[in-house]
């Protein structure tokens, strides 16, 4: 079955960066698009990044220069390289993708605080 499992969320300065990972399982990886949500306390769950499976890649307009989205197909990986962080992006992070139907991450905590 298809499995998501986001790494590498944790407590970071405002200026700091992370690199978020997002592994995953049971299905061809490198057909598909994958996608980073966040989603802030009383907030909608948004769109962060995209990237094809040819590697074309589409960001939300708060994160144009300061995240980058890139995958690995050889280990079915697809990451989130975050710099530049804000309180403002503090939020729990998903990875996505739709095969027929669209499949979730259990999703990582990302929290910028000083």
């Amino acid at each position: 079955q298809v499995q998501l499992v986001e790494s590498g969320g944790g407590l970071v300065q405002p200026g700091g960066s992370l690199r978020l990972s997002c592994a995953a399982s049971g299905f061809i990886f490198s057909w598909y698009a994958m996608n980073w949500y966040r989603q802030a306390p009383g907030k909608e769950r948004e769109m962060v990044a995209t990237i094809s499976a040819g590697g074309r890649t589409n960001y939300a307009d708060f994160v144009k220069g300061r995240f980058t989205i890139s995958r690995d197909d050889a280990k079915n990986t697809v990451y989130l390289q975050m710099n530049s962080l804000s309180s403002e992006d503090t939020a729990v992070y998903y990875c996505n993708t739709k095969i027929g139907v669209v499949y979730w991450g259990q999703g990582t905590q990302v929290t910028v605080s000083s």
